[in-house]
Parts: C-alpha cells; structure tokens; sequence
C-alpha cells in the first residue's frame, strides 16, 4: 500500500486544495505501480499549527497572506 504524509502548515490549503493534493498523489503512485495500487493508496496530510516548524532555529508562523480563505 502507498502511503504519502504531507505536513502543511494549519489553514495554509482549502478543502479544495487538499483534496486535489490527495487526487494528484495518488495519481503519481498509480503512474509508478498501476491501476492497481489505486484503492490502497493512502494521502495523509497533516497540518502543523504555527509555530510547531522551525529551520535554522527560526520558528514559523504562516504570514495572513498565505491562509486558506476558505
């Protein structure tokens, strides 16, 4: 079973954006292993609260600009 886990920051994508986020990974792995991986492909996508990602000791928080509208 493919399994993908995509970490997004919280209200960064709209219920639209993710579900075609699931819709073209999914379509990546059928493209690699066939048709036939389809039903068991599994897209995780997990939404990190601000402040829970960092690089290089600089601690993120998604600027307003950036979140869904939704």
């Amino acid at each position: 079973m493919p399994f993908a886990n995509i970490k997004v920051p919280e209200a960064a994508l709209s219920r639209a954006q993710k579900e075609e986020i699931v819709h073209k990974v999914t379509n990546l792995f059928v493209d690699y292993f066939s048709e036939a991986v389809r039903p068991h492909t599994m897209v995780l996508i997990e939404e990190v609260k601000d402040g829970g990602y960092a690089r290089a000791d600089e601690v993120f928080v998604i600027p307003d600009a950036y979140r869904s509208k939704d």
